[in-house]
Formats: C-alpha cells, sequence, structure tokens
C-alpha cells in the first residue's frame, strides 16, 4: 500500500513538472510563458513566442528544420528569450500586462490565427509582431537580425528590411 502512495506521488510531480504554459524550462530549451516573461523583464532580451498546436505539421517542420538548426540555435540561446504556448491548452494561467489568460485567450489576444505563429516582443513586453506561418532558416534569421538591430524602432517594416538587403537604413 505504502509503494503505491510513493508510485503515485512520484508520478504526480514527474507530470506537474510537464506542463508547458505556465512554469518549466522545457529540455529543449523552450520556457513556460510567465516564467519567460519575467526572464526577459530582468534580461532586457527581446522575446520569441511560438505558438503551436500537437497536431500542426508545419509546427514539427519548424521544430525540426528550423530551431535545431546550429545557427539558429545560437541566435535564439544568445540573444532572446525563447517561450513556447501550445495554443490549446486552456488550464494554464498565463499573466501579461496586469491580466490573465489561458493559452487559448493569449492566443487569441495575440490575434493568432494560424499555426505556427512567432511573436516578437521588447522585454517589457510590448508587440512588435505577429508572423504567422512555416519559416525556413533562410528567412528565420534575417527575421531575428531585424529584431536584435532594433530596425522596428526606426519605423522599418520587416519587408523594407528585407527588400533593403539586412539594412534598417539611417
Amino acid at each position: 500500500m505504502s509503494r503505491n502512495l510513493v508510485f503515485i506521488g512520484l508520478v504526480m510531480i514527474v507530470l506537474a513538472g510537464c506542463g508547458g504554459g505556465s512554469g518549466e524550462k522545457a529540455a529543449d530549451g523552450w520556457l513556460g510563458f510567465n516564467e519567460g516573461m519575467e526572464l526577459a523583464a530582468s534580461s532586457g532580451k527581446p522575446v520569441i513566442i511560438d505558438f503551436y498546436t500537437s497536431w500542426c505539421k508545419w509546427c514539427k517542420v519548424m521544430d525540426r528544420d528550423t530551431f535545431s538548426n546550429p545557427e539558429v540555435k545560437t541566435v535564439l540561446e544568445k540573444d532572446f528569450i525563447t517561450i513556447r504556448i501550445n495554443a490549446e491548452n486552456r488550464k494554464d494561467k498565463l499573466r501579461f500586462k496586469g491580466k490573465e489568460y489561458t493559452s487559448v485567450e493569449l492566443t487569441r489576444s495575440f490575434k493568432v490565427r494560424g499555426f505556427p505563429s512567432l511573436a516578437y516582443l521588447e522585454s517589457d513586453g510590448k508587440i512588435i509582431m505577429v508572423v504567422p506561418g512555416f519559416k525556413k532558416t533562410n528567412v528565420f534569421m534575417p527575421t531575428l537580425r531585424y529584431v536584435t538591430g532594433g530596425c522596428y524602432k526606426k519605423n522599418v517594416t520587416l519587408d523594407q528590411y528585407l527588400r533593403n538587403g539586412g539594412e534598417c537604413g539611417s
């Protein structure tokens, strides 16, 4: 009887640590929303939020082909706070701009309509942009440089930046 209780207790602890939205750092380096936003505020680093679903084919392709690229991994680890949100999760309680949301509600508040979608935020939570769809490494890397270079602060759109060969202008 006591062995069963110990086993059940261990299973509950493990399952509690597997919650995706609100807290623990995943093995792949992505954080839950609340923890990630707290870290962004203290580090001053910009944030990338990966909105995904479990059934999304292109989310899995982006994980496999883009996020696992060594160059991408290096830039994300060095220059960004990375957060992953399962857009269908109705259980986690996420805090953003003084309000509490479920993952579903927060996804809607970011006006995400398809998956994957990536939201880029300043460290204080100000939304820079939300970009829908799968991105190959050759498209994703210039987007990361656009954000880290602060081009959006100069009122240069991502499209203008890409057309200008990766230049923000003066």
